[in-house]
């Protein structure tokens, strides 16, 4: 097959927002994510823009968020420095969860058969209790169960069941 990107549409994805929003979020996020504020003004400035977080939930420094309005956050959990949440679908993230320092959620995918490169998005779910180690990866559809354990810089794929662990594959020793 031959791929043409020219000819990609994007067809059936929705933003969710009209674009004077997303334009509005995309300023303030570079704001947001660049400069120092206190959380209590990070998440009302999230909340603002649609996303749904809890009572609790501490969101540090430097971390992205592609639409804020396709976020829930569950009560008194944790998201770390430099996690990027590359929500093109929804992100559900339960209560009392940890998401470590630089790790990413990403709902977006292209789908390999198309000829046009078209989208193949789904959304990720997080249970409450799970923790996600430094610098994981969580890609579209997958759900983390409660009390479930990701290793840091463990490449998420496919569902890991509730009170389990999933760790990043060892290197080989050369």
């Amino acid at each position: 097959m031959t791929r043409s990107l020219a000819g990609f549409t994007g067809a059936g994805y929705d933003k969710g927002r009209p674009v004077a929003v997303q334009i509005a979020w995309l300023a303030v996020a570079g704001v947001l994510a660049k400069w120092w504020c206190p959380n209590r003004l990070r998440v009302a400035v999230l909340r603002a823009f649609g996303a749904s977080i809890e009572p609790g939930v501490l969101i540090r420094h430097r971390v992205r968020i592609h639409w804020p309005w396709k976020l829930s956050v569950g009560a008194d959990s944790w998201i770390g420095e430099d996690v990027w949440i590359l929500n093109l679908e929804p992100v559900t993230i339960g209560a009392n969860v940890c998401v470590s320092q630089g790790v990413l959620l990403c709902t977006g995918s292209h789908d390999r058969h198309s000829s046009t490169f078209e989208f193949d998005n789904a959304p990720i779910a997080v249970h409450d209790g799970a923790w996600l180690g430094t610098r994981a990866t969580v890609l579209r559809g997958v759900t983390i169960g409660a009390r479930a354990t990701v290793g840091a810089t463990a490449l998420v794929t496919s569902d890991v069941a509730a009170d389990a662990t999933m760790l990043a594959p060892r290197a080989m020793a050369v």
